[in-house]
């Protein structure tokens, strides 16, 4: 049992500070005011207007396709600066390994373009 008293501590340690990174900020925002609710404060503040449908309503797929491919496009850009920082040690093979890549980001843009997943109605 001895072996597992420091695995036992860090837990300890761990829901200690977990817990009070938690409920310590609630605690005291309520002590020094900073919990006064309104009615503005209550109100929608994402979109800016109240709901209108039912929260559980489906959206339409092409909201999905839009946001696959932007986190596509958007990791291809995260994949472009570390490879244009490293390219004069990654030579000519690295130049044309991002070619490769680049172009069949192209090709699957011009096909979800051409299937219509970037229309929106």
């Amino acid at each position: 049992m001895a072996e597992y008293l420091p695995i036992l501590l860090f837990l300890a340690v761990a829901l200690l500070l977990s817990v009070a990174f938690v409920f310590l900020p609630i605690g005291v925002s309520r002590l020094t005011g900073a919990h006064k609710p309104t009615v503005a404060k209550l109100s929608e503040y994402e979109c800016g207007f109240p709901a209108f449908e039912d929260s559980r309503s489906q959206f339409d797929v092409r909201f999905y396709l839009v946001a696959i491919l932007f986190i596509i496009f958007d990791l291809e850009a995260a994949f472009l600066f570390p490879w244009a920082v490293s390219l004069e040690q990654i030579g000519w093979a690295g130049w044309a390994t991002m070619m490769v890549f680049l172009f069949e980001l192209i090709i699957g843009l011009i096909y979800a373009w051409k299937v219509g997943a970037l229309d929106w109605e």
